[in-house]
């Protein structure tokens, strides 16, 4: 299973070959997909030869495979990471059973409605991000921009297989809708609100790939424990592809401070007019834009109590993030845990039972981790002898979801009014004038070698090729 058979019309490592009926459901399904590439891929890029990485098995050792390729050629298939030989179930009521090859008819409607928003994720980011080639800060970047572009579209291949092969004519009519709903469209947007917002700048690229990316780290990492193999198999090869995406957020946002620091030691000020007088990012927009991204993807992981997530778990469709290094009884019938709620004007602790708290454990594992890349980012402040720190807010800021909807919280965690959050928005979250400026930075630079003002380089190039490479050539 591991060896990917690329001389097939859908390059796959699951015999699809074997299943005719399959196979031309799928071959009919591609050219929609490759006419949705064409009309929402990467804006103006068709005709360029980009040096993409992919896959050419799912070993750890060997599925990577670079080369100049026109994105429209790209391989895009269906791999999954080669069964565990009696693999069991180990969390929920089916604790110890063996895993599902077929959807259990009674999970049916819910494994479905987990595929599709998490497939409906896939092709909202290629729309989000469709027009920002045309202002790459450099080749290396553009290059950058155009893998995760083409590892999205290979994603959503992969929850589009699981519902033509598991879900019958249901499964068909939803993978049609992936292709169908468009990011930001008022009648038919899509499933989640993070993918409707605007990826307008690289530096809003940057925070989405950190921030919103990492979330699709823990939400497909919980998929790899399902009690349903061939998801857990689809996404455990899913989260090799989405390290490279969180790879260019923080890199990319690394970069962006470390040009700033060296702008400001070179005029020893910290003063915004002067600093962006000198064209690079102020240190208080990037705090800004973290609050925004930060706000909006910890949103994704959904309310904070949540029937729904309870039954997922115990119904063994959806673990915690590493669910085998926990040492609990995977069952969790009469645990509890602690959750933020509202109570007099001011944030309190409640306990409720941890099942219907897995959203917000979820939620919480993602905080711990997206809280030391900032602190990584920190460390390029600490190096360049400056004083100003980034954090990111707290949990209960710009939340639109769960418990916190619709209450005004500072980013230090104080409950607020209305009038003091409306004094105070300006300098909490990106404003107009803020991607403005951010705006009239972005111009594209694709001589080889040569980057924007306002980012820095990176230390090393791609595949061990030089930072000045030719990683796009432009026909």
């Amino acid at each position: 299973m591991a060896s990917i058979n690329y001389s097939e019309k859908i390059p796959n490592n699951v015999n699809l070959s074997d299943d005719r009926t399959l196979q031309r459901a799928l071959e009919q399904w591609q050219p929609n997909f490759l006419s949705w590439w064409g009309d929402m891929g990467p804006d103006g890029s068709h005709d360029f030869d980009v040096y993409l990485r992919t896959a050419v098995s799912v070993d750890p050792s060997g599925w990577a495979h670079f080369d100049h390729v026109k994105m429209p050629d790209y391989r895009w298939g269906i791999f999954l990471t080669p069964g565990e030989q009696d693999r069991k179930i180990h969390f929920g009521e089916h604790k110890g059973e063996a895993v599902w090859q077929e959807v259990p008819g009674e999970h049916r409607a819910n494994l479905r409605r987990i595929i599709v928003t998490q497939g409906d994720t896939e092709p909202a980011s290629v729309e989000q991000q469709r027009h920002l080639g045309l202002t790459a800060p450099s080749m290396y970047d553009l290059r950058n921009l155009f893998q995760v572009n083409v590892e999205e579209g290979r994603h959503l291949w992969a929850m589009v297989y699981l519902l033509h092969r598991y879900f019958g004519r249901d499964g068909r009519e939803e993978a049609e809708a992936l292709l169908g709903r468009r990011s930001g469209d008022e009648d038919n947007p899509r499933i989640l609100g993070a993918f409707n917002e605007r990826t307008p700048d690289w530096l809003a690229f940057y925070m989405f790939t950190y921030f919103t990316d990492r979330d699709g780290k823990f939400q497909l990492s919980a998929l790899a424990e399902s009690g349903f193999d061939p998801l857990a198999r689809t996404t455990k090869f899913m989260l090799t592809e989405e390290a490279h995406h969180m790879f260019v957020g923080e890199s990319g946002v690394s970069r962006v401070i470390a040009r700033t620091a060296q702008v400001m030691n070179e005029l020893k000020t910290d003063d915004v007019s002067k600093i962006r007088a000198a064209g690079v990012i102020d240190l208080e927009t990037i705090q800004r834009y973290i609050n925004f991204h930060y706000s909006v993807t910890i949103d994704l992981f959904g309310a904070d109590q949540s029937s729904n997530a309870a039954i997922f778990y115990s119904s063994g469709l959806k673990g915690r993030y590493e669910e085998g290094k926990r040492e609990d009884d995977h069952q969790l019938n009469g645990q509890s845990y602690r959750l933020l709620d509202v109570a007099d004007g001011k944030l309190v602790e409640r306990e409720v039972p941890m099942l219907n708290a897995m959203n917000e454990v979820l939620r919480d594992d993602y905080i711990k981790d997206s809280v030391a890349g900032v602190n990584r980012w920190n460390k390029v402040l600490e190096k360049a002898g400056i004083d100003f720190r980034l954090t990111v807010p707290h949990k209960a800021f710009n939340r639109q979801i769960g418990t916190f909807a619709g209450v005004r919280v500072a980013p230090d965690g104080r409950v607020i009014s209305e009038t003091e959050w409306a004094a105070n928005e300006r300098d909490w979250l990106p404003t107009a004038e803020d991607r403005a400026y951010v705006a009239s930075l972005m111009g594209r630079v694709t001589e080889p070698g040569k980057f924007a003002n306002w980012i820095a380089p990176p230390p090393m190039g791609i595949n061990r090729q030089p930072i000045d490479f030719e990683y796009v050539r432009f026909n």
